[in-house]
């Protein structure tokens, strides 16, 4: 709708997780780069867990694109009250098991030797399991006991479990402690900070094509205020600002358009935590002088735009 009046050639803030709009905080980098290198190097257990809309899916995203380069064998499930046998069926339906049994024991059995056969061959396998924090006790004995099949190479099943803090409240409990025990690699994923904000909606308008300023600095600020940092929340926010001020025939955002769009959306905060329109505090100042964000940095009489 507003692409061309942007003069931007896809959709900056889409709310699919896709690859090419990668969060590159930190903590992101971090959690990609852990999980690769933690399945690459048969480390066997890892974790992955962060509030709603922080980016775990596009992190997932991004990991299942570079097993694919790398041509590596993976099941994705995505988890939803399964019983321990549709877990296991699925995983093995993934996998390419045919055949298998409709058995639990059976199709544990099947499972194991096809884990051994791929080992005798040098071969491994990978299991990343997104919304983990719905999986029962069952179905964690279930992969604990998956974790036990190794060679002297390594774990012959590589383990990433993708969930919100429930996961990490899950495996911190007392009947959980054999399974905590074998967790190798650990990343934890929290909102985004001020400075933050403005490097993502930076970011993600330059992915898109921008070349002149949208944002003025406190629109962002607005928008971080609104969406308390949360990426989800920041690409709703900036993509109904965007509708706004597109039908509005303006060049810019406005503070008072992502207002007006945070409280059409009951994300309007309370009036004692508006932000002022001048920036006069050191972290404010600090979002428009980090490094890499010049170039589509514009100061027009003195104001700052993304």
């Amino acid at each position: 709708m507003y692409m061309s009046f942007f003069n931007l050639n896809r959709n900056p803030f889409e709310i699919s997780p896709d690859p090419h709009f990668f969060v590159s905080t930190d903590a992101h980098n971090e959690a990609l780069a852990g999980l690769h290198y933690g399945i690459q190097s048969h480390k066997g257990f890892m974790v992955l867990t962060g509030e709603v809309g922080t980016g775990k899916t596009l992190v997932v995203r991004c990991l299942l694109d570079l097993l694919d380069r790398d041509k590596q064998t993976y099941a994705y499930i995505f988890c939803n009250n399964l019983s321990s046998y549709e877990f296991l069926s699925s995983v093995a339906a993934d996998l390419g098991i045919s055949g298998h049994s409709t058995n639990k024991s059976e199709l544990l059995r099947q499972f194991q030797e096809f884990l051994l056969e791929r080992g005798r061959q040098g071969l491994f396998t990978s299991l990343i399991v997104d919304e983990a924090q719905n999986l029962s006790p069952d179905i964690l004995e279930e992969i604990r006991l998956l974790t036990n099949l190794e060679t002297s190479q390594g774990k012959l099943l590589q383990i990433a479990l993708i969930g919100q803090p429930e996961l990490d409240v899950t495996l911190e409990s007392h009947g959980m402690r054999q399974l905590k025990q074998r967790i190798a690699l650990r990343f934890r994923l929290r909102a985004l900070t001020e400075e933050q904000t403005g490097g993502y909606i930076l970011d993600r308008l330059k992915r898109a094509g921008s070349k002149n300023p949208i944002f003025p600095l406190p629109a962002v600020l607005r928008v971080f205020v609104h969406s308390k940092g949360i990426p989800r929340l920041i690409n709703t926010l900036c993509d109904n600002a965007l509708i706004s001020t597109f039908a509005m025939g303006l060049a810019r955002v406005t503070s008072a358009i992502v207002d007006e769009v945070a409280e059409d959306l009951n994300l309007a905060q309370m009036a004692s935590e508006t932000v002022s329109a001048e920036p006069s505090h050191p972290a404010q100042r600090r979002m428009v002088s980090a490094p890499g964000w010049s170039q589509l940095l514009k100061t027009p009489n003195e104001d700052n735009y993304y």
